[in-house]
């Protein structure tokens, strides 16, 4: 039995591979802060060994690395490496010990789009400081990989979405408020003509991309994978989309950035700029061809389930004189069913994800 410690477990893909690990047979160590419970239930987590670490603190003690080495994993997929030197730390403790190292990095390794789809070969040209750390982290891991022998995988999301969070919006922020817009047929502002583009990836795929990392060793060493759905969207086509899940046509209004910028809060602004600067637009062939990864959702697919959630949840308020909310809830159902259709499976097959733990994509 492969024992497997995942750093992160609790997170949004950890929620989705954590399960889909423990039914295929792993041995799973669960390593978190023991601050968050995952976002959907499953049984699979009652065989999870739970193990309770400060990263933070255990690095600046210098401990992480030998703390992990000692629940002698023969995987370990670390979900919240942020920077050079903590991956250095693991490295160095790990090194000859496991036979696989999985490491959650981001599409913003490439920096602004050059050619689309973005190829995991393309040069990278990175900015602020996440990208940058991310693509120092990658260059390290893949060098050690190759000329040291340390068996690292870099594995790169786009926008992770599912049910429990907000997805990032047709604004190209975290505001929920947009998609109450949007579903009252309210005017929404975009900045420029809306046509950059945001890249979102459900979090069971990104599990799904995890796992057949691990199924292929020989191809998945030394190499990086991207994790997101088949294509890219735009912020227009993201909006018109939402709008007409609610029957609406979208209203929407094209600023340039900087009367844009001045309607928004500064918050909302910022994240906006930082995903549209970056447009990542990313090719997933290289993973289909040597990992057999086939996403389950389209990109819409995946944002839809977290846009019900939140009408769910109160979150997004729809125009209540257009029906009782259980009355929206059955229409946003039936176009759910609808959508589903236009790709060959059901809602059913939608809605349980954590369940899929064969090499069904």
């Amino acid at each position: 039995m492969t024992r497997v410690v995942m750093i992160g477990a609790s997170g949004h893909v950890g929620t989705y591979l954590v399960p889909r690990l423990v039914e295929a047979g792993h041995d799973v160590v669960a390593i978190s802060r023991g601050q968050r419970q995952p976002y959907q239930p499953h049984g699979a987590w009652r065989k999870v060994k739970q193990a309770v670490i400060d990263r933070s603190a255990a690095e600046q003690a210098g401990s992480f690395g030998d703390q992990i080495l000692a629940l002698q994993p023969d995987v370990v997929i670390d979900m919240i490496c942020f920077n050079l030197e903590s991956a250095r730390h693991l490295v160095q403790a790990l090194r000859g010990q496991v036979q696989h190292f999985l490491h959650c990095g981001t599409v913003w390794v490439h920096g602004p789009s050059v050619e689309v789809p973005t190829t995991e070969a393309q040069p990278r040209t990175p900015f602020g400081e996440y990208g940058i750390q991310k693509a120092a982290i990658e260059a390290f891991l893949l060098d050690e990989a190759r000329r040291g022998n340390f068996p690292a995988t870099c594995l790169h999301p786009g926008h992770i979405v599912g049910p429990g969070w907000p997805p990032l919006n047709p604004a190209g922020n975290f505001n929920p408020r947009v998609f109450g817009q949007l579903a009252r047929g309210e005017e929404v502002a975009l900045p420029h003509f809306g046509l950059e583009t945001v890249h979102h990836v459900h979090a069971d795929d990104v599990a799904q991309i995890f796992f057949k990392t691990m199924q292929n060793w020989s191809s998945a060493v030394g190499e990086s994978f991207h994790a997101v759905s088949p294509a890219a969207v735009t912020l227009r086509g993201y909006a018109e989309s939402v709008a007409g899940w609610f029957g609406r046509d979208a209203n929407l209004r094209f600023l340039p950035w900087a009367d844009w910028e001045a309607l928004q809060e500064k918050e909302d602004a910022v994240k906006t700029w930082e995903h549209i600067a970056h447009s990542p637009n990313c090719s997933i062939e290289k993973g289909r061809r040597l990992l057999g990864y086939e996403p389950r959702y389209h990109s819409f697919e995946a944002i839809y389930e977290s846009v019900e959630w939140m009408v769910e949840q109160g979150i997004v308020k729809v125009d209540t004189s257009a029906g009782t909310r259980e009355e929206k809830l059955n229409f946003v159902n039936s176009y759910s069913f609808a959508l589903a259709q236009t790709v060959g499976r059901t809602t059913s097959d939608r809605q349980t994800p954590a369940t899929a733990c064969d090499d069904q994509g």
